[in-house]
């Protein structure tokens, strides 16, 4: 099972959600407060299982209503996701990818490993 991992920056505390593997499959911005950190989780908890994928590599893709994963290709030609709850708001970002199957994997661990996801604070 992944695990979300809470850290304070130099600006503020954000979280990464973890696969099993110890990989980062998710990261969210830098809130102010742990509060908002949590509550950030608490979204990506329940909206990664029921959120749609909306393809933006494609020509002429489908807009998918909130929330949503939106899959597109960053300035290095890399291929990301992004989610993004009912409100619009973007709660979780990932890491490059080199191929669309690699990516689509990462949405479907975010989705497997989100909900259940326990929360550990690290210095």
């Amino acid at each position: 099972m992944g695990k979300f991992i809470v850290k304070k920056t130099k600006t503020g505390i954000k979280f990464d959600l973890k696969a099993t593997n110890g990989e980062v499959i998710a990261t969210s911005e830098v809130y102010e407060a742990e509060a908002s950190c949590r509550k950030g989780i608490a979204s990506v908890m329940r909206n990664a299982p029921i959120a749609k994928v909306e393809d933006q590599t494609v020509e002429g893709y489908e807009v998918m209503k909130h929330p949503k994963f939106e899959i597109y290709t960053d300035k290095a030609g890399e291929l990301r996701f992004r989610l993004k709850a009912r409100n619009g708001q973007i709660i979780a970002v990932s890491e490059g990818y080199k191929s669309m199957k690699s990516c689509l994997n990462g949405i479907d661990s975010v989705r497997r490993n989100a909900p259940e996801a326990p929360i550990e604070m690290v210095d």
